[in-house]
C-alpha cells in the first residue's frame, strides 16, 4: 500500500464517515478496493491515514436517548448497497478485536472488573453449598448418610438448574440484547427476576416420578436404589452436556437433555420395554416441526412490519397504532391458553378478551407517554413526496420496501424497543414457571426416594425446592448466561428492535397454538428458527449458515450425549451407592 489513498479509487463504496481522522468502511468494500481477502470478518474497518495500516475493529451497537429502544449500526433496507453505516463519535465506541468469535468473559461480556467478577461467582458458590443446610427438605430426622445423600442430591439439582440458567434462559432474553431493546445487565437483572418469581410463584407443584412421559414406571417398581441413582444421573448428565454447549454458546432444548438421560438409564437398566418409544418420536420430530413453524410465522410477522408500517405514509404512527394491536392479539391468545379461567368456553374466552383489552390500553398510554414528542414532531412535518416510481398501493407483500429515516426510525425503533420489552419479560417469566421442572422434578423425586415417601408417580415439590430451582437458574444466568444470548442475538442475523420483535412474537405465538393442539414443540428451536426467518426475509446471505449448522450439529447430538453420560453416571452411582448403604 502506498501512503496517501484516493476516495474516488474505492468503487461502489457504501457511505463512511470520518471520525477522529480515521475513516470507517465497511468491509466487504474494503476488500475490493485493495483486493485483499485474508481481512478479519469485522462489521466495519478503519484506514489510518497517518500510517496506512488497517485496524479491524467489531462496532458496538450505538445507544438511543431512549432508555430501552436502541438504533442499530445498520440502516433497515434491505438493499445491502443502500444500508446506512453511520458512525456516530458520542454513540459507538470501537473495541480491538482479533477474533470475532472468541466468547468474553464474565467481566468483560458486563463490563466490570476480574476481581468483580470473581466475587460474584465466589459468593454464588458459597451460597450453593451453605444455603441446603437450612432446606427443610435436606432431611429432618433422617440418618447421617441418607442426609449427605440429600445434601449431594440438592446440589445436583442446583447444578442442572445453573446450567438452564446460562442455556435456556437466552430463549426470553437473547433477541433484546441482540436488537439493542435492552443492555446485557437490564436482560439479566430483568431475567434474574422474573425467573425466579416464575419458578417460585407458578413452577408446578406436583411432577411425575418418570419425566416427560418417556420411562414407564412400572418397570422400576420395588428398584428404589437403581431409580435414586437414576434420577441423580439424569440430572448430572443433562447437566453436563448442557454446560458442555452453553460453553460453546449453542442453545439447545433442556427438556430433551433430560429426555436423553432417562431413555439411556431406561435402555441399558430397564430394556427396550422401558422407554414409551412414541413419546420418544415426538421429541425427534420437533427437530424440525419447532423452527420450521419459527421460521415461517417469523418471516410472516416482519414482511408484516415492513409491508403495513414501513411503507404507511407516517411509519411512526402506523407503529405506534399497531403496538396494541399486537398486544391484545397476544395477551388475548397467552391467557387463554395459560391462566387458569372459567372452564365454561364462552366465559373463558371473555376473560381472555377482557385481560387483552386492558394490556392493549396501557400499553397505548405508555407509548404516548414516552413517544408523544416525537410523533407529534414526525406529524408536525410536511410529509416528503413519494416519488413518481413509487405507487403504495401496487407494494407486494414480498417486496423490499426501504426503511424509515431521522425521527421515524426512532419512533418505531422506540415502539417495538418495548414491545420487545415487554414479550422478553413474559417469555422469562412463562420459563421459569415451566422448565423449572427440568431440575427440580428429578430432585424432588430423589428426595422422596430417600424420605421414603415415594408411593405413587405423583410426588409433591416444597416451596424450598421450587426456590432453590429459581436460584439455580439466575445463578447460571448471571455466570455463563451471555454465551448463548450472544448467540441469539448476534450470530445467526443483524438483529434490530423489529426484527427481534418479529422473532419473539412469532416464537411465542407458535409455542402457545402448537401447546393448545398438542404438537411436539421446543420452545428453543422454535426460536432459533424465529430469528433465522427474520434473516431469511432480508435474504438468504442474511443468516450465518456456519452459526446454523453447529446449532443443528448440537440439536441432534443432545439426546445420544443425554444417554452416554447418564449410563456412564448411573454405572458409577450404583458403584458408590453400594458401599455407602
Amino acid at each position: 500500500m502506498t501512503s496517501s489513498y484516493s476516495l474516488s479509487s474505492i468503487r461502489n463504496s457504501t457511505k463512511f464517515v470520518a471520525n477522529n481522522s480515521n475513516l470507517f468502511f465497511p468491509r466487504q468494500r474494503l476488500c475490493v478496493f485493495t483486493n485483499e481477502t485474508q481481512f478479519p470478518k469485522k462489521d466495519f474497518l478503519v484506514l489510518k491515514p497517518q500510517t496506512c495500516s488497517f485496524s479491524f475493529l467489531r462496532l458496538k451497537k450505538s445507544s438511543f436517548t431512549h432508555p430501552f429502544a436502541a438504533l442499530s449500526s445498520f440502516a433497515e433496507s434491505d438493499d445491502e448497497k443502500g444500508e446506512n453505516f453511520e458512525v456516530k463519535s458520542h454513540q459507538e465506541k470501537a473495541i480491538s478485536s482479533e477474533n470475532e468469535d472468541e466468547m468474553p468473559g464474565m467481566a468483560q461480556a458486563f463490563n466490570i472488573s476480574s476481581s468483580t467478577a470473581s466475587a460474584i461467582a465466589i459468593c454464588i458458590a458459597f451460597a450453593a453449598l451453605i444455603l441446603p443446610f437450612f432446606m427443610k427438605s435436606l432431611g429432618q430426622g433422617l440418618g447421617f448418610k441418607y442426609k449427605i445423600l440429600s445434601y449431594v442430591t440438592i446440589l445436583f439439582g442446583f447444578y442442572m438448574a445453573w446450567n438452564i440458567g446460562a442455556n435456556d434462559v437466552a430463549n426470553a432474553m437473547g433477541t433484546s440484547v441482540g436488537s439493542g431493546a435492552l443492555s446485557l445487565r437490564q436482560a439479566v437483572v430483568m431475567a434474574g427476576v422474573l425467573e425466579f418469581s416464575g419458578a417460585l410463584l407458578m413452577g408446578t407443584h406436583v411432577t411425575n416420578t418418570m419425566q416427560k412421559g418417556i420411562l414407564v414406571a412400572n418397570v422400576f417398581q420395588g428398584k428404589d436404589t437403581l431409580l435414586f441413582a437414576g434420577l441423580l444421573s439424569s440430572l448430572a448428565a443433562a447437566g453436563t452436556w448442557l454446560q458442555v454447549v452453553s460453553y460453546y454458546g449453542w442453545p439447545v432444548s433442556t427438556t430433551h437433555c433430560i429426555v436423553g438421560s432417562m431413555v439411556g438409564f431406561g435402555l441399558v437398566y430397564g430394556g427396550t420395554g422401558a422407554v414409551f418409544w412414541s413419546s420418544l418420536a415426538r421429541v425427534i420430530s420437533s427437530w424440525v416441526i419447532s423452527p420450521l413453524l419459527g421460521a415461517v410465522v417469523s418471516f410472516l410477522v416482519y414482511k408484516c412490519i415492513r409491508r403495513f408500517v414501513y411503507s404507511a405514509r407516517n411509519p411512526g404512527k402506523a407503529a405506534a397504532t399497531a403496538a396494541p394491536i399486537s398486544v391484545f392479539l397476544g395477551v388475548t391468545g397467552i391467557s387463554f391458553v395459560a391462566l387458569p379461567l372459567s372452564k365454561t368456553l364462552n366465559l373463558a374466552l371473555g376473560q381472555a378478551i377482557t385481560c387483552g383489552a386492558i394490556s392493549a390500553f396501557a400499553v397505548d398510554r405508555i407509548i404516548r407517554g414516552q413517544l408523544g414528542h416525537l410523533l407529534a414532531k414526525a406529524s408536525s412535518k410536511e410529509p416528503e413526496p413519494e416519488p413518481e416510481t413509487t405507487d403504495t398501493k401496487n407494494i407486494g407483500f414480498l417486496s423490499d420496501i426501504a426503511g424509515p429515516k431521522g425521527t421515524q426510525l426512532k419512533i418505531v425503533y422506540g415502539v417495538f424497543g418495548y414491545m420487545q420489552v415487554l414479550s422478553a419479560c413474559f417469555m422469562s417469566f412463562a420459563h421459569g414457571g415451566n422448565d423449572v421442572s427440568n431440575a427440580i422434578g428429578p430432585l424432588a423425586a430423589a428426595l422422596s426416594i430417600l424420605q421414603g415417601g415415594l408411593s405413587a408417580a405423583d410426588i409433591v415439590i416444597p416451596n424450598d425446592v421450587l426456590a432453590w430451582g429459581g436460584f439455580g437458574i439466575v445463578a447460571g444466568l448471571t455466570m455463563w448466561g451471555y454465551r448463548v444470548i450472544a448467540t441469539i442475538g448476534k450470530k445467526i442475523t443483524e438483529l434490530t428492535p423489529t426484527r427481534g420483535f418479529a422473532a419473539e412474537f412469532a416464537a411465542a405465538s407458535v409455542v402457545l397454538c402448537a401447546s393448545k393442539l398438542g404438537l411436539p414443540i421446543s420452545g428453543t428451536h422454535t426460536l432459533v428458527g424465529a430469528v433465522m426467518g427474520v434473516g431469511f426475509a432480508r435474504g438468504f446471505n442474511s443468516v450465518r449458515a456456519e452459526t446454523v449448522r453447529e446449532i443443528a450439529t448440537s440439536w441432534a447430538v443432545t439426546i445420544p450425549a443425554g444417554a452416554t453420560f447418564a449410563v456412564i453416571y448411573t454405572w458409577i452411582f450404583t458403584k458408590l451407592l453400594s458401599y455407602l448403604l
